[in-house]
């Protein structure tokens, strides 16, 4: 009996020995990883054991070998490859046959689009937003209507400066189209800024003189300024 305890205590203690990394692999991959263009996982460790947290999860994936680690909660094993630069990938699986999934590590103090904007580094956030059209004009992430709903939703709270440079992007992303210039009217409006709202309305309304929001809230405004 004796020798089995002694057993299952050499075991647990290779077992722990194996979880644990070396500096060099802790110093090259702790730090934050972007796992889509506006979402990040971030990789630490604790008494050299590698931990991940996203999607506010924190989790302690299982070490393959030592650069690959099978995380539960994903179903997914990761890879660290440090050539031509430190990334993660997925190992290939069913699910995903025949494509690549990469996570470019980000370098200290950048943050994602959404990060700059909740951290009031406005222009930053706009740049950041402009980078991920310019790759992919199709992502989600800067989709029109996802941009003016939470700009309405800071309006909604009151939060005018947040209202006003999410629809400062949204102008800058797609600045053709009517809608973007008319949010912004709407949040002068709720402002009292009658002039600049003024102003946008029109700006609406010189690309679709249809716009009814736009056109209803012109007139109203004008008939209010000539009392």
């Amino acid at each position: 009996m004796k020798y089995f305890f002694c057993l299952i205590g050499v075991f647990f203690l290779t077992s722990c020995n194996n979880s644990k990394n070396s500096q060099e692999f802790i110093n090259t991959t702790k730090g934050k990883y972007l796992f889509n263009s506006n979402e990040t996982l971030e990789v630490y460790f604790i008494d050299d054991i590698l931990k991940i947290t996203w999607r506010g999860k924190d989790m302690t994936p299982v070490k393959a070998n030592d650069s690959s680690f099978y995380v539960k909660e994903m179903n997914e094993k990761l890879i660290f490859i440090s050539l031509p630069e430190i990334h993660i990938e997925l190992a290939e699986k069913r699910e995903h046959k025949g494509e690549k999934f990469y996570f470019k590590k980000l370098a200290q103090g950048e943050k994602t689009a959404f990060e700059y904007f909740k951290n009031k580094e406005f222009e930053n956030s706009l740049n950041a937003y402009i980078l991920i059209q310019e790759k992919d004009s199709l992502d989600p992430v800067i989709s029109q209507s996802r941009l003016n709903r939470m700009g309405y939703e800071y309006l909604r709270a009151n939060k005018f400066l947040e209202a006003r440079e999410l629809f400062k992007i949204n102008i800058a992303l797609y600045p053709n189209k009517s809608n973007v210039y008319d949010s912004m009217g709407d949040a002068f409006k709720k402002e009292k800024d009658t002039l600049k709202a003024i102003e946008y309305y029109k700006k609406s309304l010189a690309i679709n003189p249809e716009n009814r929001n736009s056109l209803k809230n012109l007139k109203k405004l004008k008939k209010n300024t000539k009392k």
